[in-house]
């Protein structure tokens, strides 16, 4: 037997310094902070309002898109469409083409509310990074592209690195 202290995986893990933990309390604040705007400007969540504007800039067009780009699931998605569509800030289109396929689209009202969310994103943005360079900015959105160009690879691959 030896007298070696053994290693506990728990209280060895150090969570503050760990990057994942560190990404996801950085996207849970600047999410926290964008409903706290778009709730008082806008009367909708963050979700709802960044939804409007993947649908203004064409990045979503239909209920499957939102759910995938959020990686949410779809009735969680409908209960978002069903609350943006009762408030008549967005529409539900069948396709013409293939009746199966139902877009989505902003009226009038909801594309002008959609026209305030990049002021709001960036005003979210500016606080949070306060004190970053622009060469700062610059060289965290490339390793954030990074990490996004990561995912892609295989999750078994991923799993055997060490890290994160």
């Amino acid at each position: 037997m030896s007298d070696a202290p053994k290693s506990d995986p728990i209280s060895d893990y150090v969570m503050s310094e760990s990057v994942g933990y560190m990404i996801s309390r950085v996207r849970s604040t600047m999410w926290n902070m964008v409903t706290q705007y778009t709730s008082s400007k806008l009367g909708i969540t963050g979700a709802q309002a960044s939804i409007m504007f993947m649908l203004a800039v064409g990045k979503c067009s239909t209920a499957a898109d939102i759910a995938r780009e959020y990686g949410i699931d779809a009735s969680a998605v409908t209960r978002l469409i069903d609350r943006l569509e009762k408030r008549g800030l967005l529409s539900r289109v069948r396709s013409e083409a293939d009746r199966r396929v139902v877009r989505l689209a902003l009226t009038p009202d909801g594309r002008a509310m959609a026209e305030k969310v990049p002021e709001i994103f960036s005003h979210v943005l500016d606080h949070l990074l306060t004190g970053f360079t622009p060469e700062e900015v610059g060289f965290l959105k490339s390793m954030l592209r990074r990490i996004l160009a990561n995912s892609c690879e295989a999750p078994a691959a991923a799993a055997e690195k060490p890290g994160a």
